[in-house]
Order: structure tokens, then sequence, then C-alpha cells
């Protein structure tokens, strides 16, 4: 049969979704809750299209073509419903894309892959990247009042990171041979251009689920004098930025679509973290969309648990299942659910994968 995408004729097969006939056109709809090879389960409304000759507005991961179809999906309704649905999502969303101690600082040092570098005991690329961001010049750590230090959320349990004097030690450390070639981690973006979500208050028990991240009796260095001592105090960072900074499906569509963080987030979703500390699985559940991706990648399997979905309508929620343990996923389902995660609800904890 054939049908029209913006304007372009297209043949299609029988069975086959508008979303399909528009990516065999070279033709881009986004998606946030689609994946192929996963069951469609029409979730975030991201896809949303317009059928001109119906003139009705339906789902394009999930409606079957129909002869005739006059399909429309770049309109301004089209855009504007796409908007709607992502500052719906955006509104439970709490997350931030970046940690405070990165955004508050002029440069945007990005202190938070310096610490997991460090966590995973990997000194020359945390080298590598104090280098880059140095860009030939003095490390502004030196002269700096360390205001990533007063933004650092563990101020409010204890004392701060002692990220400006981790710092200065590298600076002062570094390989005498840079590595050939532009930095892998050098970035002229500056963060606080970029869209970036906000938690919003956190309650006193919200603050503490941070530290689950962190080593239990850690040793603490304000002072550092080598890399052992600036690894275990980056062991003290609870990590408040997102694993998936540089690949959240959802931050990238806010930005194409111009979309600013709501001011009011609606709390359903307490800051909470499950972690796995047999196979590196984090969730959290803050952070999730409820695309459902995780759940319907394996079915209704039960050789082995896998992620699914509790609870009943606005308070259902993504958890292992009923009868099992967080800690009973399999690695192998727990890397394929991390893999198809459109945010960072799903991710390695650091210091098991050093990822």
């Amino acid at each position: 049969m054939k049908i029209r995408i913006d304007n372009i004729e297209v043949e299609t097969e029988k069975d086959q979704t508008i979303l399909e006939a528009a990516v065999s056109a070279g033709i881009k709809i986004p998606t946030l809750c689609h994946k192929e090879g996963i069951e469609h389960y029409s979730s975030c409304m991201v896809c949303m299209v317009r059928d001109k000759a119906k003139n009705n507005y339906i789902p394009s991961c999930s409606a079957l073509v129909q002869d005739g179809m006059d399909i429309d999906t770049s309109g301004e309704d089209v855009i504007s419903i796409r908007k709607k649905a992502l500052s719906l999502l955006l509104s439970e969303h709490r997350a931030e894309c970046e940690a405070q101690c990165r955004i508050v600082y002029p440069k945007g040092y990005n202190i938070p892959l310096m610490n997991r570098l460090l966590i995973a005991g990997k000194h020359k690329d945390a080298a590598e990247l104090v280098r880059s961001e140095m860009n030939g010049g003095e490390l502004n750590c030196i002269t700096c009042k360390a205001f990533c230090e007063n933004a650092c959320r563990r101020k409010k349990i204890d004392t701060p990171v002692s990220i400006r004097n981790i710092r200065i030690f590298i600076s002062r450390n570094l390989p005498d041979e840079p590595k050939v070639g532009k930095s892998q981690y050098y970035s002229e973006s500056d963060v606080r251009k970029r869209f970036s979500s906000r938690i919003g208050i956190l309650n006193d028990t919200e603050q503490k689920e941070w530290l689950k991240e962190c080593r239990e009796n850690i040793t603490r260095n304000r002072e550092i004098t080598d890399f052992a001592t600036a690894s275990a105090e980056a062991e003290s960072c609870m990590h408040c930025d997102c694993r998936a900074t540089d690949d959240c499906k959802l931050r990238n569509l806010s930005e194409e679509f111009g979309l600013k963080d709501p001011k009011g987030k609606f709390i359903n979703a307490p800051i909470s973290k499950k972690i796995s500390h047999k196979t590196g699985l984090i969730f959290e559940n803050a952070k999730c969309i409820k695309c459902g991706l995780c759940a319907r990648a394996f079915g209704d399997s039960r050789e082995e648990p896998s992620l699914c979905f509790i609870n009943r309508g606005f308070i259902s929620i993504i958890s292992e299942p009923l009868t099992e343990e967080f800690v009973n996923i399999p690695e192998s389902i727990a890397e394929k659910s991390i893999n198809i995660c459109p945010t960072g609800a799903l991710g390695h904890i650091d210091h098991i994968n050093g990822k």
C-alpha cells in the first residue's frame, strides 16, 4: 500500500508502523519509549503525528499504516503536542543533568568525571582530563575560592569533597608527555548553556540516599599528597550528576525543542537508590520516565528475574519482582537494561565497574 508522509509518497508493507515507514523514507520522528526489536507500547507520546486524511493524532511507534494515510510529522500542532508530552515527563523527573560543583564553576571543569576516573584507578586519564581543561595555561583552581566545594552536597552531611586540592595536586603532577592529538575529554561546550533538569528540595531522608554510592568507612583526606589520597578522597563524592549526561534522550530532545525545566516538580517519586553490589546495577526511580523498555525487553520470562512494573495507576513504578530481591537480577539482564534505558535511571555504580 502507499501513504504520504510529509508530502512524500512512501510504499509500505502490511503490519508496518508509521514510524517504520518514516524511517524507511529517511524521515526522522523522535522517540523515547520505542526500541527496535521490543514490543511496541505507546507511553511517552513524543512520537505523535497527525493523519491529515482523518484529522486525528496518533502515536507513530504503534499505529499501523493504512492505505491512503496522509501523515504530518513536523507541523506546528504536532510539535506543540510533543513539547507538552516532554514537559509532562520533566515535571516528574527529579534529577540533575550536571552536578552543582560543575555548574557553579566559571570554567565548567568536569569534576564528577575526574572523581569517577580516580575511583576507578585511572590516574593517567584523570591527569589527562585536568591537562585538557588547563588548555595550555594555569589551572584556575590555584586562585579560585573553591566555589565547587561550597556547592558540594557532601557539605550538608559532613565536609565537602576536597576538590580544589585534588585538582591542584594533579595539575602539578601531570605525566611528562601528553597524549597525541586532541584529548578525548576536552570540551569547549558551556554546560550552563545546556538544558539542565533540577531535582528540587531534598528532605533529610533523600539527602542520605546519595551516600549509598559511597564506600562505608571512607578515609577522608583534606590534604592531597599522592594519587592514592586523591582517589580515596574522590570516593567520598556522592555523584549528584547523571551518568547519562552526554547520552540522555530526554535531555537531548528537551534541548532540541528548546524546553526549560518546569519550576515546580511533581514529587511522585522520592529520591532513592537501589544498588546491587553483586552486579554493579544501580536504579534511581526519580529519573525513570516509566517507558517500560527495561520491563518489556524480557517479557514474562520466569527463568531469570528482571525489572518489571509494580503497583497500579499513577503510583506504578519500575522495580524488581515482588518475589525477588534487587541483587538477584543477573548481570546479563542488568547490562541490557542499562543499554536500553533512555535516561540515567539505570547505570553502573562507579566503584564496581569503574564506569
